[in-house]
């Protein structure tokens, strides 16, 4: 059994179910470069400070960066009963070393290593979100532009409710993950800042240049309080509330072309590369990806709930429940990752069916309109409301199309009615009178194309 680097005081040796049972090098492993690239600029400090010879601090990043290598090969050997990735590297280093390894650890703890490893691993993380979610946008700004003159219904209720151009929906989902960016680079100033130096929970009473350690890991500022340091875990939770919110989005977005790609919708053709067939029914094309993203988004919300409950009612300071911080985040950033690139495949491959489109956007979905003629008639709103509902019932018992009314029974409800009024029944004329900033009027449309191109060059 390996000797524990924390075992003086121990008469003797670890049960093997607390082994087994405390361990956490099975998933921690996933920081062993983050780990070591903290301990090189730990030790680079201790030397330059002269908290430890130079000569020892350059044997110990030679040591380090050779287990690196190692790491990246493959062939380091990680043991269980070492605990975790942190205790594995130095019991490594020192074997590698010899005695002058164990000076690694001098004005540190693993509590403020642990951590420091951890928001290494967030910083880089958070960008690599960050930089997909960049492609998801352009991916959608490249969509709108091509269905610009593309008319579908828009639904509330999931019932049709007013025609919009389709270039419309793609730029509405732009504007969300565009919100979720910059959740995304809100909470990276918060992780960026540096808890190394700060020890188990009280400082170091050794001469540290917490700056310099700052500066050589790239984090913008050293934070403040110790205790804080080591055992505040807000803004991983924070990071899992922007990744949960992501998720949410990706979700919706699923479920709408999930919805447009079945039969009885028929709105979209998702490619080949993208679905996946039956075992049973050949004639099934399955929108798996999709599903996927929809179902995978209660995984992210489980890692969430999961952090949250962890650390709900943990007394000051540092305290082992922690360790269970690690798996929902890396679970969490695997998950939300391969979603936001599924979904922008999809968005890529995706082909609108214009006439299937069209033809559901007409129809009492131009309704709105009708009554808004009225009222620019000089009728108030709720009683043109009233009497286009009355044309609705009407149409609806004889089982036609609000287009197919003709101008002789529009007069039955009002002699507002003139010819003009039969004009406006057109699903484009419709989307166009939307011209509100902001609308779906083909030229505000436009406007936001040419800002989001402006944005994404």
């Amino acid at each position: 059994m390996e000797k524990k680097l924390w075992g003086g005081r121990f008469s003797e040796g670890t049960d093997q179910f607390v082994e087994e049972f405390t361990e956490s090098v099975s998933f921690d492993k996933e920081l062993a470069l983050y780990d070591i690239k903290g301990s090189i600029a730990h030790a680079r400090m201790l030397g330059k400070q002269g908290i430890i010879p130079q000569e020892d601090a350059e044997k110990i990043i030679k040591g380090l960066e050779e287990i690196k290598k190692e790491i990246e090969e493959g062939r380091f050997e990680w043991k269980k009963e070492l605990e975790d990735v942190h205790m594995n590297i130095e019991k490594a280093l020192i074997q590698k070393i010899g005695d002058v390894g164990g000076k690694l650890h001098t004005g540190r703890s693993r509590n403020d290593q642990v951590i420091t490893a951890f928001r290494l691993y967030l910083k880089e993380e958070t960008q690599n979100i960050i930089e997909l979610l960049k492609e998801l946008k352009k991916a959608l700004l490249k969509k709108a532009k091509e269905t610009v003159d593309i008319v579908m219904p828009a639904y509330t209720h999931l019932q049709r409710a007013q025609p919009i151009r389709l270039a419309h929906y793609f730029l509405a989902y732009l504007e969300i993950y565009n919100r979720d960016e910059e959740r995304f680079r809100d909470t990276l100033k918060r992780i960026d800042q540096m808890p190394l130096g700060s020890g188990a929970l009280a400082g170091v009473d050794f001469p540290i240049d917490r700056e310099m350690t700052a500066k050589e890991l790239g984090f913008s500022e050293v934070m403040r309080n110790s205790m804080d340091a080591t055992a505040s875990r807000d803004v991983i939770i924070e990071f899992l509330s922007d990744a949960a919110i992501c998720i949410s989005n990706l979700s919706r977005q699923s479920e709408d072309l999930i919805i447009w790609n079945s039969t009885e919708f028929s709105f979209v053709e998702l490619p080949d590369k993208l679905t996946t067939g039956s075992s049973i029914m050949p004639q099934k094309k399955n929108p798996d990806v999709l599903e996927l993203i929809r179902g995978k988004t209660g995984r992210v919300y489980g890692d969430l709930v999961a952090l949250l409950t962890i650390v709900k009612g943990l007394p000051m300071a540092y305290n082992r429940d922690l360790q269970e911080d690690k798996e929902p985040v890396f679970d969490a950033v695997r998950t939300l990752k391969g979603s936001i690139i599924g979904m922008t495949k999809i968005i890529e491959g995706m082909k609108p069916k214009k006439e299937n489109m069209e033809k559901a956007a007409g129809g009492f979905a131009l309704a709105t309109d009708l009554a808004n003629y009225l009222v620019r008639k000089g009728m108030p709103f709720r009683k043109a409301h009233h009497v286009v509902g009355q044309i609705v019932a009407y149409l609806t018992k004889e089982n036609r199309e609000l287009e197919s009314i003709t101008l002789d029974e529009l007069k039955r409800f009002s002699d507002l009615f003139e010819e003009d009024a039969l004009n406006i029944l057109n699903p484009y004329s419709v989307a166009d009178a939307r011209k509100s900033y902001g609308g779906t009027a083909k030229e505000r449309v436009l406007e936001q194309i040419r800002y989001w191109e402006e944005r994404l060059s």
